[in-house]
């Protein structure tokens, strides 16, 4: 396995993105619908890559910002993370093409990043 490498995905969405924007214009049973639908896409996903996940990760809830400043609420794009394990960056982000974070939910992309070792670690 050592020319597989880390991973990290991030899933991305704005609260006031035209995506977001459209999605809460449905009818309270139509995003339920496209919820639901979304939901078993998500699955489907999972288990057709099962093998290069290494951590499902989750959503992410609200976001503080801790600095020299001290700490702030603050807000950002990210919604969620997956871990994958693969052997380039390419074949990572293409495990996400057309992925119902985006092609069902109100999304709008994942960014995918290799993991890093530490320097002199």
């Amino acid at each position: 396995m050592s020319d597989q490498h880390l991973f990290l995905a991030v899933y991305l969405g704005r609260k006031d993105s035209p995506q977001m924007k459209a999605w809460d214009a449905l009818s309270e049973s139509g995003r339920h619908g496209r919820a639901q639908e979304g939901m078993r896409a998500w699955k489907a996903w999972v288990e057709k890559h099962q093998a290069d996940i290494v951590d499902i990760g989750g959503p992410l809830g609200k976001t503080l910002t801790v600095g020299t400043h001290g700490i702030e609420a603050t807000a950002n794009a990210m919604t969620g993370y997956t871990v994958i394990r693969s052997a380039s960056q390419e074949e990572a982000a293409k495990l996400f093409e057309n992925h119902p974070h985006f092609s069902i939910f109100p999304g709008e992309s994942v960014e995918v990043m290799p993991v890093m070792p530490i320097p002199g670690g």
